[in-house]
């Protein structure tokens, strides 16, 4: 039996959720089932207190101490996976994520995920909920994630996280040219009717978005957005809602748009492309120790160049 010790804080999202479902949602390396075994058996301290009941209601900023005692193989597998670290120092790590790789494993995805792969270049995130992740990012999303590599530094980041104090933006080509810039402010809850989607819903959580034309195109739109939630799908179903979903994104109804009389470059590039044209791109926070501003930026990655390059030849082409 090998015995765990993790320490967590509550973000804004799991925000009134039982304990047991909250932390569930952070310690996705083990069963709700467990976790209920652990709360009851006071393996649990919640803000300094044992917490035996696994339907208390949790708040942002709650403290969550949890002593997980499990068999070796429970554990995820630190693996060889491929990724770009962008920095790191003794406090994080930021990755730049390329497209296809899952963040977590779970369902589907039991492993070669980015958790393996960090669990594999960084045996020490083994103690730290999510192996260090302050967020994530969908499978088909390329771009930059934040990682804790310490205990005190994962809590500094989550609160921060929580506080709305970490800037995060993306670049997003999306369907339809849009006039200007705006902010969405539209709930989101899971979709009743299919469980792995998400929807706009007046009782979900809170979510806002600001984003501003980069470029337009024929029947286009190059896009820069920046996240004040950071709430599941966030940016693929707001653009949606609008009727102008992100290029690729099949499922909340990006497919093909051609604008008329389109050159082959650019409905051969369109038909080759296979992920929803989402990056995230910048990344700016206080460094938990330091306590100074911290930025970095990943370049758009190759296949959504290749489609800007595609739809600028194409514009040109019709004037």
């Amino acid at each position: 039996m090998v015995s765990k010790s993790h320490t967590t804080v509550i973000p804004e999202e799991l925000t009134g959720m039982r304990l047991d479902q909250a932390l569930a949602r952070i310690f996705r390396d083990y069963s709700r089932t467990s976790i209920k075994n652990w709360i009851k058996t006071g393996m649990v301290v919640l803000n300094r207190d044992l917490a035996r009941r696994p339907n208390l209601k949790v708040r942002l900023g709650d403290t969550v101490e949890l002593l997980a005692t499990l068999n070796a193989s429970d554990s995820i597998e630190p693996q060889k996976v491929n990724f770009d670290i962008v920095d790191r120092d003794e406090s994080f790590i930021v990755v730049d994520k390329p497209s296809g790789l899952v963040v977590h494993p779970g369902a589907g995805n039991p492993d070669r995920t980015l958790v393996n792969g960090l669990l594999e270049a960084f045996p020490e995130l083994e103690a730290l909920p999510r192996a260090g992740l302050v967020h994530r990012i969908d499978k088909l999303t390329s771009g930059l994630l934040l990682v804790a590599r310490t205990p005190l530094s994962y809590q500094e980041l989550v609160r921060a996280m929580a506080r709305r104090e970490i800037a995060r933006s993306y670049d997003a080509l999306v369907n339809g040219v849009l006039v200007a810039g705006g902010t969405i402010d539209a709930a989101i809850a899971r979709d009743p009717k299919q469980r792995t989607r998400m929807c706009i819903a007046e009782n979900g959580r809170r979510a806002v978005t600001h984003y501003r034309v980069k470029k337009r195109f024929r029947a286009h739109t190059l896009l820069e957005l920046k996240l004040e939630t950071g709430r599941t799908h966030q940016i693929r179903i707001h653009m949606s809602s609008l009727r102008h979903p992100v290029v690729g994104d099949t499922r909340y109804g990006g497919r093909r748009l051609l604008p008329s009389e389109p050159s082959d470059e650019l409905v051969t590039t369109l038909d080759s492309f296979t992920r929803h044209a989402l990056h995230a791109r910048r990344l700016i926070f206080v460094h938990p120790k330091t306590d100074e501003q911290v930025s970095f930026e990943s370049p758009i990655p190759g296949d959504i160049a290749k489609l800007i390059h595609a739809l600028e030849m194409d514009m040109e082409g019709a004037s």
